[in-house]
């Protein structure tokens, strides 16, 4: 998949459990869990705008588009 996340980083960065940013933003764990996998076809700005006040980062620093690689 051409879109990476790096939630997972950014959690680590920043010292924070999944947990805590599911409960700040106001989802469940499970599509926290889902959105980190990558297993997710959107997200809505405002959850993106809630996860980026939560980790005080830009979507960029969330979300990287690699180039799909060539057999």
């Amino acid at each position: 998949m051409p879109i990476v996340v790096n939630l997972d980083v950014m959690l680590a960065r920043r010292k924070m459990r999944s947990r805590e940013l599911a409960e700040h933003v106001g989802i469940t764990e499970q599509n926290l869990s889902l959105l980190k996998s990558g297993k997710v076809r959107g997200v809505r700005f405002d959850t993106l705008e809630r996860i980026c006040e939560a980790l005080q980062c830009q979507p960029g620093d969330l979300l990287e588009w690699q180039p799909p690689e060539k057999d």
